[in-house]
């Protein structure tokens, strides 16, 4: 039977390390706080500013479907609005203590190094004898 990567054995290595992971990454993701700002550009609120594009492409598009302006400025509207989004975004790590931040660092790293290790063979690989290391002669 094969494991986790096609590798004998290691599902159960694989499995508790993926919950390790998940238990570490949602603790990690619940002290995060996410907050956003306003858009400046010259002093002024750009935010209206950077819809036009997109609008002016929804309108062409309204007009005549197979427009390549339209989709163009459709696309590039769509993708200022959403760097507009992502490039003002503020990420903040909430006070915690140094125990519970010890805890999920350790479920992250002991979880990531589990899900590597069950990658690997556990026993002899296909065609090499039993107790011999590989690569050595």
């Amino acid at each position: 039977m094969r494991g986790a990567g096609g590798t004998p054995g290691g599902i159960g290595t694989f499995l508790l390390g993926a919950a390790m992971v998940i238990g570490g990454g949602y603790m990690f993701l619940q002290q995060v706080t996410v907050t956003s700002g306003y858009w400046y550009f010259g002093g002024y609120n750009a935010f209206g500013v950077s819809l036009l594009p997109l609008l002016a492409g929804i309108g062409t598009l309204f007009y005549n479907g197979r427009s390549a302006l339209g989709w163009l400025l459709s696309g590039a509207g769509a993708l200022v609005i959403v760097l507009g989004i992502l490039l003002h975004l503020q990420i903040f790590f909430r006070s915690t203590t140094l125990f519970d931040t010890l805890i999920i660092l350790g479920l992250l790293a002991g979880g990531i190094g589990l899900v590597v290790r069950s990658l690997r063979a556990y026993g002899p690989a296909d065609g090499e004898e039993p107790g011999r290391e590989p690569g050595l002669e």
